[in-house]
């Protein structure tokens, strides 16, 4: 198996990409949304951080997060979340998706793909374009023709502080991150 490496950076920001099981699409569903929120709300009380950007979308999500100082474990984080919305929502979801032997054996489930994909933000046009990526994603995917039309996305907040004009994600946003893992 391969020995992955991750950045080891206290304080850090961070670009996750976490895809369902076989792409199942659950995620936006009224359980799933509860769940995922409910199990970040969870996992925050005993590990903060902070959420600069989310989007989420059928069969996975994007974020941006920033850990607080002095720590760089955004991996625990993950897995608990993840781990959390199993526990307490996998059963009812009713994901009818065969388990592998190999997922039993680690006694996994049908909900999440093992592994995510991460990046840690380097300077503040790497943070702008990831933004930028995050919340034309539900467009790129054909979910709405607008960005501000996707509800499952922190667009809003971005529009109503300012960040963002009113009308951005109208027409297409073609710059990408360059080591965005395409899905």
């Amino acid at each position: 198996m391969s020995n992955y490496r991750r950045p080891v950076i206290t304080e850090g920001t961070y670009f996750i990409t976490q895809v369902t099981y076989q792409r199942i699409p659950w995620l936006c569903s009224d359980l799933g949304r509860k769940g995922l929120r409910e199990a970040i709300a969870k996992v925050r009380e005993k590990y903060p951080f902070e959420i600069n950007a989310f989007v989420l979308l059928p069969d996975h999500f994007h974020c941006l997060w920033t850990l607080p100082e002095e720590d760089k474990d955004f991996s625990v984080r993950l897995r608990l979340i993840k781990t959390y919305v199993t526990k307490h929502y996998g059963d009812q979801l009713g994901i009818n998706a065969e388990v592998s032997r190999s997922r039993q054996k680690r006694q996994e489930k049908n909900l999440w793909q093992r592994r995510f994909w991460e990046h840690l933000i380097r300077d503040e046009r790497d943070y702008a374009l990831h933004c930028d990526y995050i919340h034309y994603n539900p467009v790129r995917h054909g979910l709405c023709a607008k960005a501000e039309d996707w509800q499952f996305s922190s667009i809003h907040r971005f529009i109503a502080q300012g960040q963002y004009p009113p009308d951005w994600g109208a027409t297409e946003v073609t710059e990408k991150p360059q080591d965005i893992w395409d899905e």
